[in-house]
């Protein structure tokens, strides 16, 4: 249902499962562009990027499906009535004549995000409860009981957005933030979120084309999200059922199976004939990510291993390398400039030119320790933590000769031995090794895959 304002009133405007309609998708600052790539590869219209959000245009397929694949988006929000209040009495009213026995029922509970900018509203709580008030006084009047409040699992979440005098209601359509994939049986200290661990490998424009590693996974969400990339699995494959479109009045059973099942049959449906490698001092924090993998039926497309990251190699060919290294906020280090500084001295002696690093951290004055200079910074947030996202890109010889190099395309491509014959899915692995295993820095890792183990061959278990 979507409400306009006619003659100063909220008036609901009746439409067609297949009618276009404005959506707000929820992201992380500095994701914007990334989450706005994802909406235009799925066929939203009218993208526009505002902060920590983007704006576009879609029909209900298009809501289902954004909320089923877009790794960077925390939820998909729906505008549905929009209108304006000059004081506090005029947003009870305006609020109160909206149908709300049209959306959700008596039976049901709720609860309201607000956000209030502006000289009319500067309390954001109060106007919530006003708008709460007028919801609960329509039932209560109209049939004699009114829906229950639940801010912890509410079955509709609503957004009241208030700048000046301008006022609009969203619904989440959502339900829990998108972030919490579902995989996640065991967490180690300082998880990193799985919004921004997407974010961060897109962010570095990693095509699926190389090895990937993360040197200190902990329990591996930076491994896990490059894993689904790489098989096509989409980004709330393993949360099962739990988006609140589907408690909506208008949701269409028929049409969420054919999103679904349209976007399942994708997984697998490219060859990755590269390595994912993940690696961790600590190993009680790496049986976590062991079982996450098996969660995910990931744990035998992924290695591990356990080890310091200074005596460890990376894939041998082109690899993306990318991590989340203690800032000392939850993980305390001793010497955290010295562990930066020998972070720098592993990237130079133990990664080379066929090796691109990212790193995030909020410990400014560490990252200095590094002692090579970042191509890039991109800021970004890792919960309240003021973060920069830094590219190392490294090579032989003098940066002049490099970018020299570059430009005439003498750089050549080291790419990694592979079999180029057979898919992931129809490679036969030894399995006789643990995937998580102490390496050698000499010895090649032997990888686990049994094809009736894989998403990419189990569609079913959603």
């Amino acid at each position: 249902m979507i409400i306009q304002k006619q003659n100063g009133k909220a008036v609901p405007v009746q439409n067609s499962f297949k009618e276009k309609f404005k959506m707000v998708a929820k992201t992380m600052m500095g994701l914007e562009e990334v989450l706005a790539d994802e909406l235009r590869a799925i066929g939203a219209q009218n993208i526009e990027c505002i902060n920590r959000a983007v704006l576009f245009e879609g029909d209900m397929r298009l809501l289902y499906r954004a909320n089923y694949t877009c790794r960077t988006a925390l939820a998909i929000l729906k505008p549905f009535a929009e209108f304006e209040a000059n004081n506090d009495q005029e947003l009870y009213d305006q609020v109160y004549r909206i149908k709300w026995e049209k959306i959700l029922d008596v039976d049901c509970t709720f609860m309201i995000d607000s956000t209030t900018s502006g000289e009319i509203f500067t309390h954001s709580y109060f106007a919530a409860l006003k708008t709460k008030d007028a919801i609960v006084d329509r039932f209560r009047r109209n049939f004699g009981q009114r829906p229950s409040i639940d801010t912890e699992n509410a079955d509709y979440k609503f957004n009241l957005h208030i700048r000046d005098n301008q006022v609009t209601l969203l619904i989440n359509s959502s339900g829990d933030s998108l972030h919490k994939r579902g995989y996640r049986q065991a967490v180690g200290l300082a998880p990193i979120n799985e919004v921004l661990a997407a974010g961060m490998i897109k962010l570095t424009g990693w095509k699926c084309d190389t090895n990937f590693y993360d040197p200190m996974c902990g329990s591996g969400t930076l491994l896990i999200e490059a894993a689904m990339m790489a098989m096509n699995i989409p980004a709330q494959y393993y949360r099962g059922d739990r988006f609140a479109f589907k408690r909506w009045k208008e949701f269409n059973l028929g049409e969420w199976k054919s999103v679904k099942q349209e976007e399942d049959r994708k997984i697998g449906s490219t060859d990755f004939d590269y390595e994912i490698w993940g690696n961790d001092i600590d190993l009680n924090v790496l049986s976590q990510a062991e079982k996450n993998l098996q969660f995910t039926k990931l744990h035998k497309d992924v290695m591990l291993f356990n080890g310091s990251f200074e005596d460890q190699d990376p894939p041998e060919g082109r690899t993306l390398i990318v991590t989340n290294p203690p800032y000392g906020e939850r993980i305390k280090i001793e010497d955290l400039n010295a562990m930066y500084q020998q972070l720098g001295d592993t990237f130079k002696r133990r990664y080379g030119k066929d090796c691109e690093v990212w790193l995030i951290t909020s410990d400014f004055e560490a990252m200095k320790h590094i002692g090579l200079k970042p191509s890039k910074k991109i800021p970004l947030l890792n919960g309240q933590l003021d973060c920069r996202f830094l590219q190392f890109e490294l090579f032989e010889g003098s940066l002049k000769e490099n970018r020299a190099s570059r430009s005439t395309g003498a750089r050549g491509d080291t790419g990694a031995s592979r079999d180029t014959g057979a898919s992931p899915v129809e490679k036969e692995r030894g399995t006789g090794v643990s995937p998580v295993k102490k390496r050698s820095t000499s010895a090649s890792p032997v990888k686990e895959r049994s094809t009736g183990a894989s998403p990419v061959n189990d569609n079913d278990n959603n």
